[in-house]
């Protein structure tokens, strides 16, 4: 579903910031992509949400290729893939009900169908009593909780997640993981990129994929079944 073969991202200033990396997500699964800040994980979840392309290698996201892919076809690639961040760049402005609306909008659904599924997904991330509540009248917690609803808004196949408890005290984070994993256990795949090794090591159940200077030095993946991982993409 998510592949990236011999990928190497060079910048004009800073050098590169990923030496041939490979791997494969499959349909469904949960993996973190570990290592020290400037290791390439936000690189990599920006190549594979295709705000940048690889200098070399191929990025290939549930049919879409980095090699093909048209600018004026990067908009549909977003709806497959849900994204995440760890500053949860929500529209002031705009109530956490808006908040997801306004990405239902510009894609022209019915007004009908926004407030269902506005609804739907304020629950699903147990927030249905603050639907009219701004950004600023959240906690830090409650704000990511409506970023992953926004990010859930086209039913992606994927949920990338960049440092996505990094501004939450330990209660909230808590929770935004285990929503994450109840995400992933409705059949989205999930993408977290972390430095928190103790959260890593108190889930030995997801893969870990390392990276350190740009390359991939660890991937728990590895010794699976190759053809079945070509099956997938």
């Amino acid at each position: 579903m998510i592949k990236l073969i011999g990928v190497y991202k060079e910048y004009p200033r800073s050098g590169l910031a990923l030496k041939n990396v490979s791997f494969h997500l499959r349909k469904g699964e949960f993996a973190f992509l570990t290592g020290p800040s400037g290791a390439g994980k936000s690189t990599i979840l920006r190549l594979i949400h295709m705000a940048e392309r690889p200098t070399e290698g191929e990025v290939r996201v549930s049919g879409f290729s980095s090699a093909h892919l048209r600018r004026r076809e990067v908009p549909r690639l977003r709806r497959r893939v849900g994204m995440v961040f760890q500053s949860f760049r929500l529209l002031r402005d705009r109530t956490a009900a808006e908040n997801l609306a306004f990405a239902l909008e510009v894609t022209g659904a019915r007004q009908n169908e926004i407030k269902a599924k506005v609804q739907r997904l304020l629950a699903q991330v147990g927030l249905a009593a603050k639907a009219g509540a701004f950004p600023d009248e959240l906690s830090g917690g409650e704000q990511q909780r409506v970023a992953m609803a926004r990010a859930l808004i086209h039913d992606p196949v994927v949920l990338l997640a960049d440092e996505p408890m990094g501004n939450l005290d330990e209660r909230a984070a808590r929770g935004i993981f285990e929503l994450t994993r109840d995400i992933n256990s409705s059949g989205t795949a999930v993408l977290m990129a972390t430095h928190d090794l103790d959260l890593v090591r108190h889930f030995p159940q997801y893969r870990v994929i390392e990276l350190a200077e740009g390359a991939v030095v660890y991937d728990s993946g590895i010794g699976e079944d190759a053809s079945e991982a070509d099956g997938a993409s």
